[in-house]
């Protein structure tokens, strides 16, 4: 069903006060929701719901709730909470009164991220930018420029070893074989429980010989397991559900792949993970998702964002990138800036300008090149203060979500920054203006004596 309309008018109540007479109205929170079109943000999210079944919750309520889980980095029960403490947080997902109860359960967040999906996080992005073109944050003329660089994304899984991945998928086939009440010859049990921890002594005493003796056991234990369950399967005739029939597919990934094989398999419960190398010198390889990064050249204020499974070519990254950044702002950028790992991307109807480069530079953004590396504290940002350092949302869907609501999250805390640094001046502004008042009087009471 629809979601519920947020009511504009509220009713009286004789025994309970409205938010608006207990909190300060000039508060940065109270000001952003002012600013927030939360009829067009209904208006558009509202296609993504069916219109048979009970109401769902308002969208001003669930929309609130991921602005602010993303502006402070909160879980999902984490927000909850504040909210329930904060008239703040509960003013600006549009409530009347104050309310002892919790609007809903955690369980409903991962639900509306699932409604919502890629484009409705791109809905509330835009809201975003159109809040920061309000505010005047960000001119209209910044959004020719732009500024594009990619990241990694790392997703919630442990460092992956060969060992691990062998003893997790033989033990999940043990689960399949206990489900469909097959009795394996062996389960290897207790031989692992003795391997596993003399692999990892091995390896720190160097002894790679014997380390690598020992995963071969781990692997061989892995394949008989496997064998076994696939001759008892095509005997008996079982049929089995799609989730045993997945984790019977990654075994036999897991014994075929070897250290030069492509899109191999580093995580069970996340196969679409990558391994990407950026050339950090902290850390080699990182595993996740690369995701693009699409910032004003002046400002700093993201206009796109998204991710990108299967480790592409930077180059082959930045069409899509900026048509994303047209879809959200409504124009067209004119100027791209980026750096070197872009040569190649084949847009032909945008300027782009790569770092260092000299020839084809015109002479109005020969100083603009040197605002390329402004995308980079965005990024340490977004992984610092958001949840772009790693995502713990599941599959490719949750990876593209969890990137545009970081920028989301980004935004809102310039744009809260942005507000109380205007109500500091506009304070220090009317502190002068009555100085200036009153010096003239006292000045006539001294000539006066």
């Amino acid at each position: 069903m629809k979601p519920r309309q947020t009511k504009t008018i509220p009713q009286k109540d004789l025994f309970q006060p409205q938010l608006v007479d207990i909190i300060n109205p000039n508060h940065p929170l109270v000001r952003l929701a002012k600013v927030i079109d939360w009829n067009q943000l209904d208006n558009e999210l509202g296609g993504h719901f069916s219109t048979v079944g009970a109401s769902a919750l308002p969208t001003r309520l669930m929309a609130g709730l991921l602005y602010l889980q993303h502006l402070h980095n909160l879980s999902d029960e984490m927000v909850l909470e504040q909210w329930l403490e904060s008239p703040y947080y509960q003013y600006f997902c549009g409530e009347t009164f104050f309310q002892h109860d919790f609007p809903c359960h955690p369980t409903s967040l991962v639900k509306w991220r699932k409604r919502l999906g890629e484009e409705g996080c791109e809905w509330l992005l835009t809201q975003t930018i159109q809040a920061g073109l309000k505010l005047k944050v960000i001119k209209p003329a910044s959004l020719k420029r732009v500024v594009v660089d990619t990241t990694v994304q790392e997703k919630n899984i442990t460092f992956p070893t060969d060992a691990k991945l062998y003893n997790k998928a033989r033990q999940q086939l043990t689960r399949v074989a206990k489900e469909q009440n097959i009795t394996l010859r062996q389960t290897y049990d207790k031989a692992c429980h003795e391997l596993m921890p003399k692999i990892g002594r091995y390896g720190h005493a160097k002894q790679y010989k014997r380390m690598r003796k020992a995963i071969k056991q781990v692997k061989g234990f892995l394949g008989r397991v496997l064998r076994d369950i696939d001759r008892q399967v095509k005997r008996q005739g079982l049929a089995l559900t799609q989730k045993q029939e997945d984790i019977l597919n990654q075994a036999y990934r897991l014994l075929k792949q070897t250290r030069q094989s492509k899109n191999k398999l580093y995580s069970l419960h996340e196969p679409n993970v990558d391994c990407i190398s950026k050339g950090k010198a902290h850390k080699r390889y990182e595993f996740g998702v690369k995701a693009s990064i699409a910032v004003t050249a002046k400002e700093s204020f993201i206009v796109g964002a998204r991710s990108y499974p299967g480790n592409p070519y930077d180059g082959h990254t930045l069409k899509d990138q900026l048509q994303q950044v047209e879809t959200l702002i409504g124009r067209k950028p004119e100027i791209c800036f980026v750096d070197r790992g872009y040569k190649g991307s084949g847009v032909e109807d945008i300027k782009v300008l790569i770092a260092g480069q000299k020839r084809g530079v015109p002479k109005k953004e020969k100083n603009w090149m040197g605002r390329r590396n402004s995308v980079e504290p965005i990024i340490g940002h977004l992984k610092s203060d958001g949840k772009l350092r790693r995502c713990f949302l599941k599959g490719i869907l949750g990876d593209a979500m969890n990137v545009i609501l970081s920028a989301c999250g980004q935004n809102l805390r310039k744009l809260l920054k942005w507000l109380n640094f205007a109500l500091i001046r506009c304070g220090i502004y009317s502190g002068m203006r009555l100085i200036q008042a009153l010096l003239p009087r006292r000045l006539e009471n001294e000539m006066a004596l």
